[in-house]
C-alpha cells in the first residue's frame, strides 16, 4: 500500500519544529526522523498525519557529549549505530546491537524508538533500568520526563501532541547486565531484561511481558538489601521476577514459556551485572 497524502516540512529548529505541530488544527502531524517505525505505518494506513515534520537536518540533535563523570546526554537524532559505537555506556552499547539489521542501526534514532514506545524495544527497556530522564520541548515550555512515567502503554507515551523529544540525559551504571531472546537476531525480544546499577542502587526492567517495560521490584528489593550478589540470591532474584509478571501468550509463544523466559533471563541478567563480562563471555553451565 501506499501512505495517504500528506504535507512535509523541514525544521530548522526544535522550537519551529513543535510549533509546525502546534499550528496543525487536527493535531495529526508527525515528527519524522529515522522513520524506521513510521513509514512502515504510513504504508499500511494504519497512521495518516496531515502533516510530517523532518528534524533531520536540526544542527546538534545528533550528538553524545559528557556532561557529568557519571552522566551522558543523547541527542533525540543520534542513531543506534553511533550507540552501538560509542563507549562511555557499555549498557547502551550491548542493547543498541541487538536492534534490529545494520540498515535500521542506520536510520532508526534513540528518540524515534523511545517515542514509539514499543514495549519489545531494547532502548525504552534499558531507559527504565538506567533511570534515564527524557528532555521534552513544546511550543512554550521545556520539561524533563522519567523513563519510567514516560512509558504509558503499548505504543504510548507522555508527550503531548505538541512536543518533541529533544535529548536524552543517561546515567552511566557502575556495573549493567542486559539479556535478550528473538527467535532470530534482529527481531523484537520475546523477553529482554536489563538491569543497571546507579549510585548504588539495582534497578532491573523486563520488556514483553506488558503493555510497557515491567520494573522487577521485589527482584530488585532481594539484591539490594543484599551484601553479595550470590548464585543463590540471583536464583531467588529470578524465581521473584518470574512469579510476578502475568504475560499475555501468542502464537511466538505462550505465557508459560514467556515466564520461563523471564526467570532464565533475569538469572543471566544478573549474572552479568555481578561478573562484569560480556554475555558471550560468560559461562552459564
Amino acid at each position: 500500500m501506499k501512505p495517504a497524502p500528506f504535507d512535509y516540512v523541514v525544521a530548522a529548529s526544535p522550537r519551529e519544529a513543535v510549533q509546525y505541530l502546534a499550528d496543525v488544527e487536527d493535531a495529526s502531524a508527525k515528527i519524522i526522523a529515522g522513520g524506521q517505525s513510521l513509514m512502515p505505518l504510513l504504508a499500511l494506513r494504519l497512521a495518516r498525519p496531515s502533516l510530517l515534520v523532518d528534524i533531520n537536518r536540526i544542527p546538534g540533535l545528533e550528538t553524545i557529549e559528557r556532561i557529568s563523570e557519571t552522566t551522558i546526554r543523547i541527542g533525540t537524532l543520534v542513531r543506534h549505530r553511533m550507540l552501538c559505537a560509542q563507549t562511555n555506556s557499555p549498557l547502551l552499547h550491548e542493547a543498541a546491537r541487538w536492534i534490529g539489521h545494520s540498515a535500521i542501526r542506520t536510520r532508526g534514532t534513540i528518540g524515534g524508538s523511545l517515542a514509539h514506545a514499543d514495549p519489545a524495544a531494547e532502548l525504552p527497556i534499558v531507559a527504565v533500568a538506567a533511570g534515564m530522564v527524557i528532555e521534552v520541548m513544546g511550543p512554550s515550555t521545556q520539561r524533563t520526563v522519567d523513563a519510567q512515567d514516560f512509558f504509558i502503554g503499548t505504543l504510548e507515551n507522555s508527550l503531548a501532541d505538541d512536543e518533541m523529544i529533544v535529548s536524552v540525559i543517561s546515567p552511566l551504571p557502575e556495573r549493567w547486565g542486559f539479556a535478550e531472546y528473538a527467535r532470530r537476531h534482529g527481531d523484537f525480544g520475546l523477553v529482554t531484561v536489563a538491569a543497571a546499577e546507579v549510585q548504588g542502587e539495582v534497578k532491573i526492567a523486563v520488556g514483553g511481558v506488558g503493555s510497557k517495560p515491567v520494573r522487577m521490584l521485589e527482584s530488585e528489593g532481594l539484591v539490594n538489601d543484599s551484601v553479595t550478589l550470590s548464585g543463590q540470591l540471583i536464583d531467588q532474584a529470578a524465581r521473584a521476577a518470574a512469579a510476578s509478571v502475568e504475560p499475555n501468550g501468542d502464537f511466538h509463544g505462550s505465557a508459560r514459556y514467556r515466564i520461563g523466559l523471564v526467570e532464565e533471563l533475569v538469572r543471566r541478567s544478573l549474572r552479568q551485572l555481578g561478573s562484569g563480562q560480556a554475555d558471550s563471555e560468560v559461562d552459564w553451565s
